[in-house]
């Protein structure tokens, strides 16, 4: 053990935090996040502002930069709009630490997985995190609409796998949906109820079920709205502005889209309606368009609007 803690000394040095309290939450002192896309920067982000260090993974050292980079580009925004000060940037950069090497994840107190909506690619993962973390540490996947079960299937500690589907962006949305799969532990579930408690996220139980609460309510409205425009009914603005005045959203189906990222939201459809079968998870043919163009919103700078 001595030896792999020199490894990751060589990224930087890795403090410890003492959060007191008794409740067994507050033995978390570091948090692994395996993923440094925009979920994984939100998480990160988040968890270090709730003062633990976190140990943030990429396949590859540029790409583990690249999400350090990202993170620290998001809580600059902040800044600019005056919800955020320099010293509190200052201490969340000095909580996250980057790694390209897998096995460091045997560090974390727990473990969260943020990588893409793709359930073999989520399994293998995992598959690999059991041979190398403690046997007690509980695992976290992040998805949106895919199994726990199954994703836990690939463990030998299915009792310690359960879902947390944060939504984006992360350190803003006061939600956080838990989801139980067939196999998890009630202790398992408690304590990453009080953990979310720790983040200041509001937790919803969900159990399994395709697209849990929040992604099957969605999908079908944003599907429609992307209908209505595919048909020529409406502009995109003019949809936007009908849901956000008509109904009181704070952001339109489009907009919302956007955010999401189109390759994430037609994933999603994809799995609701292998799943389901029904016609209103089908994709909208003008969503896998924009996917097939590279349009995939503000991530690439043009979706159904298009971003600076």
């Amino acid at each position: 053990m001595a030896g792999k803690e020199k490894d990751v000394m060589d990224i930087k040095i890795l403090g410890e935090t003492d959060l007191g309290g008794d409740s067994p939450v507050d033995a978390i002192k570091r948090v692994v996040v395996i993923g440094a896309g925009t979920m994984g920067q939100g998480i990160s982000q988040l968890v270090a502002s709730k003062g633990m260090e976190v140990l943030l993974i990429e396949r590859t050292d540029a790409q583990a930069k690249k999400g350090l980079k990202g993170l620290e580009e998001n809580i600059d925004l902040e800044i600019a709009r005056w919800t955020m000060t320099e010293s509190e940037k200052r201490a969340i950069l000095g909580r996250v630490q980057i790694s390209s090497k897998l096995e460091d994840a045997v560090y974390g107190d727990l473990v969260i997985e943020a990588i893409s909506e793709n359930l073999l690619a989520k399994q293998q993962l995992l598959e690999k995190l059991d041979k190398i973390c403690d046997p007690d540490t509980i695992f976290i996947t992040n998805t949106s609409a895919l199994s726990i079960t199954e994703i836990a299937s690939s463990t030998e500690r299915q009792e310690k796998v359960i879902g947390m589907h944060f939504l984006n962006p992360v350190p803003k949305i006061p939600l956080v949906e838990i989801v139980r799969g067939l196999k998890t532990a009630d202790e398992t579930y408690e304590f990453i109820r009080d953990f979310s408690e720790t983040l200041d996220k509001t937790a919803v139980e969900v159990f399994e079920y395709p697209g849990y609460i929040t992604t099957r309510v969605i999908v079908p409205m944003i599907n429609e709205a992307i209908h209505i425009l595919m048909e020529g009914v409406a502009t995109a603005e003019h949809i936007d502005t009908a849901m956000k005045l008509g109904y009181n959203f704070p952001k339109g189906p489009l907009a919302l889209a956007d955010q999401i990222g189109l390759d994430e939201l037609m994933a999603w459809m994809e799995t609701l309606f292998r799943e389901l079968g029904e016609a209103k998870y089908r994709p909208c043919p003008l969503l896998r368009k924009l996917v097939r163009a590279g349009h995939l919103g503000k991530k690439t700078g043009k979706g159904f609007f298009e971003y600076r």
